[in-house]
């Protein structure tokens, strides 16, 4: 609602007020942005940039102050202070706020302007000729020198503090040597999503979202499991879970030798690779024609041993063949239990 104004108050401030929040009632979130420094050109280019994702209005300030005020969002007004915009936008806050740093491009700066972060001229080869622009580079601050037929930047150069405002001499050193140092674009001070009430900073919005996302499948994914062995029951770990005791009890009842419908698949298959086994150690004869020719696995080759251990290995043979001999008799007696049983 639109507060109490005086009669003299113009009828085109009226206006805007009422604009501002028909465009605040339209719209999920609201946001702050400073528009300094930004040429008519540029601005249309970033509403361009920004068409179909959020709206920006400029205006009066204490018109703006007013509107929001009227739309409940006070937590806004502290916020509008120099060359102010209103953001408009019903996209997810985080993604809208790379959107606006991903469309800033720099630029040169001027002479009285302030710089917004230090400002560094490299140690290097400026690829220029001696002459005098060598004077005009060490009057600018910049540690710059003839050497080997050119003028070179003998060291990192910080010509500028974060505040500190731009000569004359600096202004030309530095278009001379294609340094843009200044960022153009919108700068987002606060937003306030109307269904929350809280105002998000820079700080909170400037995050990686790909990171962001990775973090959060790995904590479901840590969660998932923390629930399905922990068996707590919910709509994600249900079928996990039934499935999960589905299995145990087959094994359970595989190792029990329960006769149950799902359980006698795996017995009888049990039985019958013990039988197989079995019947691979014995002379056809002895076995029943379904069970003749049946092959006894492949034994894993032998591992070559040490020269050392020869004495070993010999001792080890006579016990084989003592082996051998019992495992003979064993199986006669095995063919002979056998043929009783067929």
């Amino acid at each position: 609602m639109t507060p109490q104004l005086t009669e003299e108050i113009p009828e085109w401030k009226r206006e805007e007020i009422e604009e501002f929040e028909d465009l605040i009632g339209e719209h999920k979130a609201v946001g702050i942005v400073n528009v300094e420094g930004i040429a008519s050109k540029q601005f249309q280019q970033i509403r361009r940039n920004l068409h179909g994702a959020a709206k920006v209005r400029v205006g009066r300030n204490t018109l703006m102050r007013r509107a929001l005020e009227s739309q409940g969002l006070e937590n806004l007004v502290e916020y509008v202070e120099g060359q102010t915009g209103l953001l408009l936008t019903d996209d997810n806050p985080f993604a809208l706020y790379q959107k606006i740093e991903e469309g800033k491009s720099s630029a040169p700066i001027s002479a009285g302007q302030e710089a917004t972060s230090e400002v560094v001229v490299p140690e290097g080869d400026t690829g220029f000729d001696p002459g005098p622009m060598v004077g005009d580079l060490q009057q600018a601050g910049i540690s710059a020198r003839i050497e080997e037929g050119s003028i070179k930047v003998v060291e990192d150069s910080v010509v500028l503090e974060p505040g500190e405002e731009a000569t004359p001499e600096i202004e030309e050193a530095l278009s001379k040597l294609d340094i843009e140092p200044l960022e153009v674009g919108l700068d987002l001070r606060a937003l306030v999503e109307k269904a929350e009430g809280t105002v998000l900073e820079p700080d909170t919005l400037d995050i990686d979202v790909d990171d962001y996302r990775a973090d959060l499948e790995s904590a479901a994914a840590g969660a998932f499991n923390l629930g399905v062995n922990a068996g707590v029951v919910n709509d994600s770990t249900r079928d996990t879970l039934v499935s999960k005791a589905y299995t145990d009890a087959l094994a359970v009842g595989i190792e029990a030798g329960v006769y149950e419908p799902e359980v006698l698949d795996n017995l009888l298959a049990e039985a019958d690779a013990d039988v197989r086994a079995l019947a691979a150690g014995l002379d056809d004869d002895a076995l029943p024609e379904e069970l003749q020719g049946v092959e006894a696995p492949a034994e894993p080759e032998p591992e070559p041993e040490a020269d050392d251990e020869a004495e070993e290995d010999e001792q080890d043979g006579q016990e084989a063949e003592e082996d051998a001999e019992d495992d003979e008799q064993d199986e006669e007696d095995v063919s002979e239990g056998m043929g009783n049983l067929f």
